[in-house]
């Protein structure tokens, strides 16, 4: 009994010596990855910052291989894969967090916003849309709200492009009404499209309801009249377009020319235009006052009013066609207009364009004011190129 005590005592001692020693074994090995890890990663963020990417990607990698558990390694890791447009690598590392028992709730939905934004720009675009809505409630909300709609759109799925937006308004990110008010006028087209009167009708209500102010509304709902022959009705409704949004107006003056012929209401419609034209000239408001009456010398005088209230080419020409067409003699004060309009026009083209920064010129330069760049300017003018 005493023999076996002392060797416990003996041994006792050299037990606690090697177990110290294996303690600094471990520790000394933990420090030096501790040590080597940082390095690498911040070398990796310098070749990053200095857009050397390749070798960037390369430090990442080494120090998520000297350190695996480090979730933060990884997501720098995935986004340099997807800027560099390696999106299934960045999809694999996304996905490994993911798989991590041990990764703490936000750190999941991280991950999950990185995995959404790969098939994003993968152009994955249905499981880009299953990625978005697992972060829908999560720290991720309103960007999982923004990708929605933007892939919706994209889809031309109308119906929930509009629940989207209403739920971002709701969440008090901004107001959505003018683009629901779109999303309407859309789904009013294709109902029309299938002969769905009703639900046409239903869509246009809800799209001005959305937007009161809103133009588009308005200009469907007279187009729509217009087509379905009921030209006095689309003339009352663009009547209101004049009123409220008379520079939108103009998509529609042609039209509304037209169906004041088919109707017999030229006169108030040539009254309508002619006031516009004075306030807010342009060549849609020309061509639909040339619409409503033909009549050369008349022709040539409003185009020359055009041209003083607007001096543009559209302007220029539509005047020498005015002319050509009745066969009147060009008048000089018409001839000078027509040069000072052509000649303000084609100041743009008489510059010179660096090739490497696209900085323009009136005059030539071997050496590139902008870039400092030698021999970036071709020696022909814009026009000529």
């Amino acid at each position: 009994m005493d023999f076996d005590l002392q060797w416990f005592l003996l041994g006792l001692p050299v037990a606690f010596a090697l177990g110290w020693l294996a303690s600094r074994f471990d520790f000394r090995q933990l420090k030096r990855e501790q040590r080597d890890a940082p390095k690498a990663y911040f070398k990796g963020l310098n070749l990053l910052l200095n857009e050397q990417h390749d070798k960037a990607i390369d430090a990442f990698i080494e120090a998520v291989q000297q350190d695996p558990d480090t979730s933060d390694l990884h997501f720098a890791l995935g986004n340099l894969f997807r800027r560099r447009g390696e999106y299934e690598r960045a999809v694999r590392v996304h996905q490994h967090l993911l798989n991590r028992a041990d990764l703490q709730p936000a750190e999941r939905d991280r991950a999950q916003h990185g995995l959404a934004q790969d098939f994003m720009q993968a152009g994955l675009f249905d499981r880009a849309e299953a990625a978005w809505r697992t972060l829908e409630g999560t720290a991720y909300d309103t960007d999982a709200r923004l990708a929605l709609l933007t892939l919706h759109e994209r889809s031309h799925d109308w119906r929930s492009a509009v629940d989207d937006a209403l739920k971002l308004e709701r969440g008090s990110t901004g107001s959505y009404a003018y683009r629901i008010a779109h999303y309407w006028c859309e789904l009013a087209l294709e109902a029309d499209a299938k002969q769905q009167t009703a639900d046409a009708d239903d869509a246009l209500r809800r799209a001005h309801e959305a937007a009161p102010q809103a133009a588009r509304p308005v200009v469907t709902a007279g187009r729509r009249l217009a087509r379905l022959g009921r030209h006095a009705e689309a003339i009352a409704v663009w009547n209101q377009l004049l009123a409220t949004h008379p520079t939108s107006f103009n998509l529609v003056a042609t039209e509304y020319a037209a169906s004041a012929l088919a109707c017999g209401g030229q006169e108030d419609a040539r009254r309508q235009l002619f006031a516009l034209q004075q306030k807010k000239p342009s060549i849609d408001l020309l061509n639909a006052l040339d619409a409503l009456d033909s009549d050369p010398v008349s022709r040539r005088d409003r185009t020359r009013t055009q041209l003083a209230l607007l001096p543009t080419l559209s302007a220029a020409q539509a005047l020498l066609r005015a002319h050509e067409s009745s066969a009147l003699l060009v008048s000089p004060a018409d001839l000078t207009a027509v040069s000072e309009v052509i000649g303000r026009a084609a100041r743009a083209g008489q510059r010179y364009r660096c090739a490497a920064c696209g900085f323009d010129a009136q005059q030539h330069y071997w050496q590139c004011p902008g870039c400092l760049g030698w021999d970036t300017y071709p020696p022909q003018r814009l026009e000529e190129l």
